[in-house]
């Protein structure tokens, strides 16, 4: 038997949902007329509507989260990107009712679930698990006790805790640590049991908190390699939220930016990547797309000044990337060009850069026929200004 899902014999490739009261649930199309429920997005799993939270602060109230609307689809992993203090956390813990929002609501599966009595919250938050930044392990308990105790606070059967702790450690790499205390671990190793406990109850979806925030770059390759294993082998839904876009572009569907308590942006984490809308979403992508170097750059000049080189940025998108548009625009503008720096990547399994040109053009006329030939193929095309040709 296999002891990472439940021992239900209903569509367990697809997750496994389950009501507020504990019960497993079969796939099934909900209208607006049960009580209780909601129209909403087709495949939606988690959605907000209007979602408030505010707090008192020294100068009056604060709005943390400000009128959000997000929809969440089952089994995809969604994340939430935005610079410190922009209300990430607040707006996660707001889904497991972790904080409770000031107004809004919040549709699991299509119940509204924002005014839940205490009583009801151990069932709704059986159905979510979290990831912590900081891991939150108790040192006295050894690998194994740390991911059972969420079993044993559930009332879980020691049968049921001594099959599936081994299989939820083996599913995280770390079967041969069931005995070690956290302090023999190293970061990604506590970060390992952390996921493997938040799996503990068979949770629908998986909210991470900054989750690679206090990990090496190495480290959050493999956590983020092991999440995005989790969401596929057991079809849970992952809510991801965090400032790093290097985190987003490796395993994410689609991307929500959030700036003071507002989503600016959202949509497919390519789309996002390459036609940035908004100044923050395009600030948090300075750290990922190629910039010009700082050498070049300082000796930018904004009109020419004798023989001079013109510097352009080519944003490339889609089958643009692969397609020879600077030897086009050599061939036929008859115009000298260099490509000076750049780079071409994928995400989400599709071509996107940017580069970095050098022309020569023969007067203004030219140099506006090039820009508005390249503006015709790729996606941007910015004016950077002008280089002294060397003698």
């Amino acid at each position: 038997m296999n002891f990472l899902m439940p021992h239900t014999d209903f569509l367990p490739e697809v997750g496994y949902p389950f009501s507020l009261a504990g019960e497993p649930l079969r796939p099934r199309v909900v209208t607006a007329d049960e009580p209780g429920r909601h129209r909403r997005a087709a495949g939606e799993l988690v959605g907000l509507s209007g979602l408030v939270k505010t707090f008192d602060g020294p100068q009056g109230p604060v709005r943390a989260v400000d009128g959000v609307d997000l929809s969440i689809r089952r089994g995809e992993i969604f994340g939430i990107i935005g610079q410190s203090g922009a209300g990430k956390s607040t707006l996660i813990r707001c889904i497991n009712l972790l904080e409770r929002p000031s107004s809004g609501e919040i549709l699991i599966d299509g119940e509204a679930v924002q005014d839940l009595p205490d009583a009801r919250l151990p069932a709704l938050r059986r159905r979510i698990g979290m990831i912590f930044q900081h891991f939150n392990l108790l040192s006295a308990k050894t690998v194994a006790e740390n991911v059972a105790l969420p079993m044993r606070l559930a009332g879980r059967s020691a049968w049921e805790i001594a099959n599936r702790v081994p299989a939820l450690l083996e599913l995280v790499g770390l079967a041969d640590k069931a005995e070690a205390y956290p302090a023999k671990l190293s970061g990604g190793q506590k970060q390992r049991v952390g996921i493997a406990r938040a799996l503990a109850l068979q949770p629908e979806i998986l909210l991470c908190d900054e989750a690679t925030s206090a990990l090496d770059p190495a480290t959050t390759l493999q956590i983020l390699a092991l999440l995005k294993d989790v969401n596929r082998r057991l079809g849970i839904t992952v809510v991801l939220i965090t400032h790093e876009m290097a985190v987003v572009r490796e395993i994410c569907d689609r991307v929500a930016v959030i700036e003071a308590g507002r989503v600016i942006e959202q949509g497919s984490v390519f789309d996002v990547f390459t036609r940035p809308r908004t100044p923050a979403a395009r600030q948090l992508l300075q750290g990922i797309l190629p910039a010009l170097p700082s050498f070049l750059r300082e000796r930018l000049l904004a009109a020419p000044r004798g023989p001079s080189e013109v510097i352009l940025r080519l944003q490339v998108a889609g089958q643009a990337a692969l397609e020879p548009v600077v030897a086009d625009l050599a061939r036929e503008q008859d115009l000298p060009v260099s490509v000076i720096h750049g780079a071409i990547d994928y995400i989400q399994e599709q071509p996107a850069g940017v580069l970095f040109l050098a022309l020569q053009p023969h007067g203004p006329a030219q140099l506006a026929r090039a820009v508005a030939y390249l503006r015709a193929r790729v996606v941007e095309v910015e004016v950077m200004g002008y280089v002294p040709r060397a003698a």
